[in-house]
């Protein structure tokens, strides 16, 4: 091999183990191989469930218990103050148990791009534990919805994304009723209960954040009628009595007394009245649009190229995703193959959440302290599960850039570097998992630092380290 040809591979290998992957640890660069071909012989992902995550209960186990604790209160004549307390801790342990093994598995995982591919479809797919209870199922709806679904057709992952009591509940589906459903019309009759009507939310989302995108050509009457389609979309057991109590508690449920009854035309196309059904035709025929081709497309390409990324490789990919019907691991190879992909060894500035696991990655270390962990990114910015909207976490050096935010990543490279002091010399661990992108001025700059604890938060804090 030539020098010209190393050098490529080299720099390859190091786009390939930070950018598409998590990034390096120490050996990683040695062993990675061709980076392409590691790459995509990740796109199965592990065979089996990672370790962390199998002791966690589902989300359907979680709910109930929240739930449980709830009724609880409600039925509590003393002592309230001791049951709202015991509620607080049943949802933070779910939440802190969850990201601990979120992160675990991101630290120590051997299918890096696998993993990525995992967090960057949940935030495309983003709920945020900001309101009850998702903070006990956040992580739960990651590994049950989008998990099994990343390396297949991306239909199946949305219905599966779709039909999950985490979007449910957060996008208030289980409230929306059609107007001449039967409960509609009782409802209409007394008008006895305020929380009956129509709920556009999910819909919208779907339509906007979820497949054809912002400006992918629907209108409101398309949302309108959406959310007629989907109506009856609910959660089992949702309320203990009544015309709700039916079904497994805390999972999906059609309902079919709540659904809007007839025909419905959504994008020009009239869907039968045939229940459920209805519901899942419509998000198939969003999955195949060109508009939703697009839209997947451009966000991956900004997400492992660059934040403006070139035009040609999002023509590209939207047409390797109709072609192939949405198969997903074709579009991720035509990433993989594509030139665009492999030009910049930094192109990308990493997110809090990127900061926070590359640098686990870079020291080798497995988070053992679930707050630990949830305290760290809060402090940089990006608290796990709270995105704060259906949008998701931004993705581009814009949003996560400026002088107070720099300064809480060099404070977070201090305290790194004080736990570290004296157990790896710096310069070493950056020629380990910077590869070719260790520059010359960073590694004199280490090399001169009066300490190895100054030098290595020189190291985490540079653009070297900082960006992928």
């Amino acid at each position: 091999m030539g020098v010209k040809e190393a050098c490529v591979l080299s720099r390859e290998t190091v786009i390939a183990a930070n950018r598409f992957g998590l990034g390096a640890r120490p050996g990683d660069l040695e062993k990675l191989g061709e980076p392409r071909r590691w790459l995509k012989m990740q796109l199965d992902g592990p065979s089996r469930t990672p370790a962390e995550f199998r002791d966690l209960p589902t989300s359907a186990e979680a709910i109930v218990d929240v739930q449980s604790v709830r009724r609880m209160q409600r039925e509590a004549k003393q002592n309230g103050d001791d049951i709202v307390e015991k509620f607080g801790r049943v949802v933070r342990r779910n939440y802190v148990e969850q990201a601990l093994a979120r992160y675990r598995v991101a630290a120590s995982t051997e299918h890096p791009f696998h993993e990525r591919l995992v967090h960057f479809w949940a935030n495309h797919f983003a709920v945020s534990a900001d309101k009850q209870p998702l903070p006990a199922i956040a992580g739960l709806y990651e590994n049950e919805a989008v998990r099994p679904h990343i390396a297949g057709k991306f239909e199946d992952m949305l219905i599966a994304v779709e039909q999950h009591p985490a979007m449910i509940m957060y996008l208030d589906n289980q409230r929306s009723i059609g107007p001449n459903s039967r409960a509609g019309k009782r409802a209409n009759r007394f008008r006895s209960d305020q929380e009956f009507g129509l709920n556009e939310n999910l819909a919208r989302e779907i339509l906007e954040l979820h497949t054809l995108g912002v400006d992918g050509g629907y209108t409101q009457d398309d949302v309108t009628t959406f959310a007629k389609v989907i109506t009856g979309w609910s959660i089992g057991g949702a309320n203990e009595r009544g015309r709700f109590a039916q079904g497994e508690p805390g999972t999906f449920e059609y309902r079919d007394i709540i659904h809007e009854p007839g025909r419905h035309t959504v994008l020009g196309k009239t869907y039968a009245d045939n229940g459920l059904k209805q519901g899942e035709a419509v998000l198939r025929d969003l999955a195949r649009h060109p508009s939703t081709a697009r839209h997947l497309a451009m966000k991956l390409a900004r997400h492992f190229v660059a934040d403006e990324p070139p035009a040609s490789l999002v023509d590209r990919l939207a047409a390797v995703y109709l072609d192939s019907d949405g198969d997903m691991p074709k579009v991720y190879e035509a990433l993989i193959d594509s030139d665009e992909a492999w030009l910049d060894v930094r192109s990308k500035y990493k997110s809090p959440h990127d900061y926070v696991v590359s640098t686990y990655r870079a020291l080798d270390h497995v988070p053992e302290n679930g707050r630990q962990v949830v305290g760290g990114l809060d402090i940089l910015g990006q608290v796990p599960y709270r995105p704060g909207s259906p949008a998701g976490w931004p993705d581009t050096a814009e949003q996560w850039g400026g002088a107070d935010a720099l300064y809480k990543r060099i404070e977070f490279a201090n305290t790194v570097s004080r736990l570290t002091a004296g157990r790896v010399n710096p310069v070493d661990l950056g020629d380990a998992v910077l590869g070719d992108s260790f520059g010359a001025n960073t590694r004199r700059s280490i090399a001169r630092a009066e300490s190895q604890k100054q030098g290595m938060t020189l190291l985490l804090a540079s653009p070297d380290f900082q960006r992928r």
